[in-house]
């Protein structure tokens, strides 16, 4: 699992039978890179979120969902490292996770 920021939707007016009724998110992730998810709970840019890849993904959303990472849910806080003291802010410390 990783977290990642949401840039924004993704549209294809054209995709194959295991993805046409799915929506599409462009994430971000701490280095820059982008990213192309299922989001089946909708999630909207700016929001920070985790992700499920591999085999996983596919049974998160559902098996006739073609998928390698798919949403896993959005975070409502967590402290960010960069924000905090030395010592402090650590991710296991607190979070909590809205899952929809």
């Amino acid at each position: 699992m990783d977290i990642m920021q949401v840039e924004g939707p993704l549209v294809c007016t054209r995709r194959i039978a295991g993805l046409q009724a799915v929506s599409l998110r462009v994430l971000r992730d701490a280095q820059g890179r982008r990213a192309v998810a299922v989001d089946t709970i909708g999630c909207r840019p700016g929001n920070w979120v985790f992700t499920i890849s591999g085999s996983a993904a596919r049974h998160a959303v559902g098996n006739q969902i073609l998928t390698d990472l798919s949403v896993g849910g959005i975070i409502d806080r967590w402290p960010s490292p960069e924000a905090a003291p030395r010592g402090e802010g650590r991710l296991a410390d607190s979070f909590s996770l809205d899952v929809r």
